[in-house]
């Protein structure tokens, strides 16, 4: 009998006389991956590519969970493969090539929408890109805010998170006058945004939102009012998120857990504004240079 017929038989005889536990079986050696890419489109279709490097003994991979469907296996070259699933769809077998494998299939049922918010509990510990939708310039991980801007795309490495995110959600531009200049304030919600108010004597931002648990994010001007920022929820301070300063403008990300008022404080205010400010911070960011993050986006 052909020796890789034999072995394959074995094989199929190990399959089937291990019990399931929990959905885990180990059969072959742990596969080294060379990458994993999840896809995600505007309607929450989820497409996981895992490309594999080849091995001269049999390998198994683990699938990311979810319900999967279309599973294939071929060569880099697109070239069909033989496919031995395992544990229920919680593993593939790859019997040894001697070139690299690609495993693609899709996922069902793991992005939820709830109040306009996508979101996926995910746990995979191999580093994973992930392709978000064009729409989404702005993405939850963990509930810390991630913006992509022209970047569609995040690298999470040994990866579990909540990931949130919104398609084409709401922007409101509020208009600043203050003597002969005039600001834009940009706040980005699925809560209705009502009585703005820019004081600058108390060097604040005042506005209502209408629902709770929702991100809201204040896109800030920071000659109008400069960091840092104290953020009040009818008068109680709450937790909230400063990133993507670009040295004029700083984005400011909270979730109030209930409707209400927001107050947002700074330290300094137009016209007290110290016009170096920003020059300075540039060129200290410049010195400091990057900082290495678990999430990196690509």
């Amino acid at each position: 009998m052909n020796t890789k017929i034999f072995g394959f038989l074995i094989i199929l005889l190990m399959i089937s006389i291990i019990p399931v536990v929990n959905a885990q079986i180990s059969i072959g050696e742990k596969a080294v991956q060379k990458s994993v890419e999840v896809t995600i489109n505007s309607v929450g279709d989820v497409h996981v590519k895992h490309v594999i490097r080849s091995s001269n003994v049999p390998i198994q991979v683990e699938l990311i969970y979810g319900i999967v469907s279309n599973l294939s296996l071929t060569n880099e070259q697109g070239e069909e493969k033989q496919l031995t699933v395992i544990g229920g769809n919680s593993g593939v077998l790859i019997l040894p090539f001697g070139e690299n494998s690609v495993i693609e299939y899709d996922l069902n049922q793991v992005l939820i929408q709830k109040d306009d918010v996508w979101t996926w509990d995910f746990r995979y510990l191999e580093s994973t890109s992930f392709i978000l939708p064009e729409e989404v310039d702005l993405i939850f991980v963990n509930e810390n805010p991630v913006i992509l801007s022209e970047k569609k795309g995040m690298l999470c490495h040994g990866c579990q998170m909540v990931l949130e995110y919104s398609i084409n959600e709401p922007k409101i531009f509020k208009n600043v006058k203050w003597e002969d200049r005039e600001f834009v304030v940009e706040i980005r919600s699925y809560s209705n945004i009502d009585d703005f108010i820019f004081d600058q004597l108390t060097k604040s931002i005042t506005f209502d939102v209408s629902k709770e648990n929702r991100f809201v994010t204040a896109v800030i001007p920071l000659e109008l009012l400069w960091e840092p920022y104290v953020v009040l929820l009818d008068d109680e301070k709450i937790h909230a998120n400063k990133f993507n300063n670009n040295g004029t403008h700083v984005w400011l990300n909270i979730k109030p857990e209930t409707a209400g008022e927001i107050i947002i404080v700074g330290t300094t205010v137009i016209p007290e504004f110290p016009i170096i400010a920003p020059l300075a911070i540039g060129f200290l960011m410049i010195l400091v240079g990057p900082v290495m993050r678990k999430f990196s986006l690509h």
